[in-house]
């Protein structure tokens, strides 16, 4: 599905978060192949780049001076420390798609989507969070990556605890049983909340004009 860019309705910021392991990152991949008109929001960040991994594709990759810098002359719409090194949304991108019509989406953690939620763009977001089934399962998922060392998959573990604790935060919380079923659940939430009544801008218009031709009839 390809969304038709013409300004009948306000565009939307999608965040999806959840521990690491859960499911954001293959939602949000998904989501954009079902819906190609919608912008993902590229983090910056301070840490390596992994293998295969380009800057402005994956991330964007900053000092750490560079980043503070950024922060410094609110250039991120939102910005974090997780671990040792720091994430951030550059906000220019996302402002430049929203004046175009388009969804931006971000997969974030709760820090990132509280501090969205709480900027001047609030009345235009969209927050999701993705839980795991079980956390034995959250592990095996993390194990099944093969991206991160023992020690870090255990402080990965560690750390899902506070970001679980967040969930009530969110507009709409999924449990990631089944991936396919998770997907459809975020379609049906973007889809239902592109025809919220109040995003629809040119509806008063459409019913003036419907009141109008009441009134013409013989």
């Amino acid at each position: 599905m390809t969304e038709d860019l013409a300004k009948d309705r306000r565009g939307i910021l999608i965040i999806l978060s959840s521990p690491s392991g859960a499911g954001k990152s293959t939602l949000s991949k998904r989501l954009m192949a079902w819906d190609s008109s919608i912008k993902f929001s590229v983090s910056a960040t301070t840490r390596a780049p992994r293998a295969g991994e380009e800057h402005g594709r994956e991330y964007y990759f900053y000092s750490k001076d560079d980043f503070q810098a950024s922060v410094a002359n609110n250039e991120m719409l939102e910005h974090a420390q997780v671990f040792d090194n720091f994430y951030g949304s550059p906000k220019a991108p996302v402002i430049a798609a929203l004046q175009s019509g388009r969804d931006v989406l971000f997969d974030i953690d709760w820090q990132g989507g509280q501090q969205v939620r709480n900027s001047v763009r609030a009345e235009d977001v969209v927050s999701i969070f993705v839980l795991p089934p079980s956390i034995a399962e959250l592990e095996r998922r993390l194990i099944a990556r093969e991206q991160d060392s023992a020690e870090v998959i255990d402080v990965r573990m560690k750390r899902s605890k506070d970001e679980i604790s967040h969930w009530a935060e969110y507009d709409y919380v999924l449990v990631n049983r089944d991936v396919d079923q998770a997907e459809n659940d975020v379609r049906a939430i973007v889809t239902a909340e592109r025809l919220r009544r109040s995003r629809q801008i040119g509806l008063v218009d459409l019913v003036r004009n419907l009141n109008t031709e009441f009134e013409e009839r013989p």
